[in-house]
């Protein structure tokens, strides 16, 4: 049916058909809408990151790194060892600096007034070169105080012009410099325990010390600052702050560490040019340590490094020297001047092992306290005269009396009842052959460097039995030294007490791991009354501090190749003997004197760290002060381990072991100093 017409026209009209297709028509419409709100939702839900850094990485941003901070290294008081500074790069923008003609002049004039390395020539050259430019370093590691007069000259402008007019602003302003901070590690004290903290490269990368064990704990993570002008050309930005490294305090005594520096230096200077032309020795190590918990209060050795300049050769070679020599030479002589004498090299102890062997002996029984022997002056094994210091011989010998004159023979009787099996036994609890594990990059493996109980022959023991034919390091003797003097707890030798964040929050603290019992209470007090008889009347009575009880043992041994006159000379002492608080093992190598052997030359060391030290640390005196006369170091006797057999047998490790002085290595994985030079 046609339409109705209204004014002559035809009006049209929806039949139902059409309606209910509209409606269908909307309902789809209006699902699928739905449906992609829903879509959308989801994505964003599920992915919306994922896209957001699509977006991001779309629209112009500006990346900045934010530095972290390396944490600081303090002696056990405070006192801060290595620390990070802020320094700052100046960065020139040439793309900003140019989007404003008028801006060039007045920012070179500030940039050549402010930092007068700089050069307007160079500067502009740089602007013209590269125009679109957006990073170019023009000078670094600037301190803020340096960049601040720049810095109060763009604020002092920013200022004025602000009060101004537009029209005004037209005339050129400072602009497209930015200041980039970083950090730079700095050591307050130069040398000063620079074998304990060592030093870092770029990167904050520790290359020695506890700058290297402890690197990751030092290290932080960096942080990033983000900005990005959005499709609305707002400047977004997002700021991830950077974390620090946490901070290490260390057992080291900031000022006991220059005392024995001290006394190392003035020791080198007295003996320089004695005996030959040359330093006063070739090396010297000293250990102070709290023998109640192995604590290391003071390691120091000779020669040394500035850690804020550790590559600097010009203390030990003249500058002819050092031009002459290659990189191969150059990095070997860094890595002598690097190495921790006191944990990276080996010898051979001599007598200072001597209370080892006797308290093996009383711990096992096989050692009778009252048993007394007879010293005529040598002791012959498998055809040869082992002699002691006396060659006339020391006649009746008590235990007490063997380690009081550092009778040879005496040891070596004794080694005949102790045996092989409860000789390496004890070996093995002391510590000797194994690393102590003390938490410092480079110490020495002595595994090889001993005998095992198949291997020790009744010479090989009798030469061991006073320190003679196998290798230790310092922290080893002086680790388990510790432990014979302090009821027989053997304590993880460790020179960081404590690790905290930059707020102060301990993360972790080391009062002293207890690992195990090397001898019994008994046997350690019988010990501390003869190494107490020892320095009172004894070898040792040269280290004797007046007013104080003090006990120790001298050491000489004879290095390789025998018979040259070369020795490594050492003491190792304590006080006071009833409770004792500190300990102090010196080892000299060669020391520059027409004999070398005299322990003394070790003594007179230890003596002068004693004096300063024991006042220091609120350590009384305990005893009357009787007054000795003095006696000049290069005529006392030596302490008996100078003598072994002329010609070595086959099974003897005499011709193995390692000599300091050369740097060899026996057989299998004897090992060297550890090399740390990159």
């Amino acid at each position: 049916m046609a339409g109705k017409r209204r004014g002559g026209k035809k009006i049209a009209k929806f039949s139902k058909k059409m309606q209910k297709k509209l409606v269908v028509l909307f309902v789809i419409i209006a699902l699928l809408l739905l449906g992609l709100i829903v879509r959308l939702m989801y994505i964003e839900h599920t992915s919306g990151k994922k896209y957001e850094k699509k977006v991001l990485s779309q629209q112009k941003y500006d990346s900045t790194v934010i530095p972290y901070q390396r944490g600081n290294i303090t002696d056990c008081k405070g006192t801060i060892l290595a620390t990070s500074v802020d320094v700052y790069n100046v960065i020139l923008d040439c793309k900003v600096l140019n989007s404003d003609s008028a801006d060039i002049d007045p920012t070179i004039d500030a940039l050549i007034t402010c930092f007068p390395q700089l050069n307007e020539t160079d500067l502009r050259n740089l602007i013209t070169d590269k125009p679109k430019s957006q990073y170019n370093v023009l000078a670094k590691k600037l301190s803020y105080e340096e960049i601040r007069t720049f810095e109060d000259m763009q604020a002092a402008e920013k200022e004025a012009s602000d009060k101004k007019s537009g029209d005004a602003e037209k005339k050129g302003k400072i602009n497209g410099v930015w200041f980039e901070k970083e950090y730079q590690r700095e050591y307050p004290y130069g040398s000063l325990a620079s074998a304990v903290v060592g030093f870092t490269t770029s990167g904050n990368l520790g290359m020695n010390g506890v700058e290297n064990s402890y690197n990751s704990v030092l290290n932080g993570t960096n942080g990033r600052e983000y900005g990005y002008l959005n499709s609305d050309s707002n400047f977004e930005k997002t700021v991830i702050d950077a974390q620090n490294g946490n901070d290490v305090t260390l057992t080291i005594d900031a000022n006991i560490q220059k005392i024995v520096e001290d006394k190392i230096a003035a020791f080198e200077e007295e003996y320089r040019d004695a005996a030959r032309e040359g330093a006063g020795s070739k090396h010297v190590g000293v250990i102070v340590m709290n023998p109640q918990n192995a604590e290391v209060l003071a390691m120091a050795n000779y020669p040394n490094y500035d850690s804020s300049n550790p590559r600097d050769l010009s203390a030990y070679y003249t500058q002819e020297e050092i031009d002459a020599m290659d990189d191969d030479a150059e990095l070997d002589a860094l890595n002598q001047l690097w190495s921790n004498f006191c944990i990276t090299y080996t010898y051979e102890p001599g007598s200072t092992v001597k209370p080892f062997t006797v308290s093996c002996g009383l711990d096992t029984g096989t050692l009778d306290p009252n048993r007394t022997f007879i010293c005529d002056g040598y002791e012959t094994i498998s055809g040869h005269d082992i002699h002691c210091v006396n060659t006339n011989g020391h006649g009746l010998e008590t235990v007490e009396d063997a380690l009081k004159n550092s009778c040879n023979d005496a040891l070596m009787q004794m080694s005949y009842d102790i045996g092989p099996e409860n000789f390496s036994k004890y070996q093995q609890i002391f510590g000797f052959g194994t690393k102590t594990n003390i938490d410092l990059p480079g110490e020495a493996r002595t595994d090889s460097l001993i005998y095992t109980e198949d291997q020790l022959s009744t010479i090989n023991l009798a030469t061991n039995s006073f320190g003679q034919n196998f290798n230790v390091t310092m922290i080893q003797v002086a680790s388990a030294f510790c432990s014979i003097i302090n009821g027989g707890n053997y304590y993880q030798p460790h020179v960081v007490k404590k690790i905290t964040d930059e707020n102060g929050n301990v993360i972790r603290e080391d009062n002293g791991t207890l690992l195990k019992k090397t001898v019994s209470s008994s046997t350690s007090e019988l010990l501390k009354q003869y190494l107490y008889a020892t320095v009172s009347d004894g070898t040792g009575k040269y280290a004797k501090v007046p007013g104080y009880s003090m006990g120790g043992k001298t050491g000489t041994a004879q290095k390789l190749p025998r018979g040259q006159g070369n020795y490594l000379v050492s003491f190792i002492g304590f006080a006071p003997v009833d409770n004792p608080q500190l300990l102090v093992y010196v080892v000299v190598d060669e020391p520059n004197a027409e004999e070398e052997f005299h322990s003394t030359f070790a003594q007179e060391i230890a003596k002068g760290i004693f004096e300063e030290t024991l006042p220091y640390l609120n350590i009384y005196p305990d005893e009357d002060i009787v007054v000795t006369e003095e006696t000049d170091p290069a005529e006392a006797p030596a302490d008996g381990t100078t003598d072994v057999p002329d010609s070595a047998p086959e099974d003897s490790m005499v011709d193995q072991t390692p000599d300091i002085a050369e740097e060899t290595v026996p057989p299998e994985d004897g090992l060297q100093p550890q090399d740390v030079a990159q």
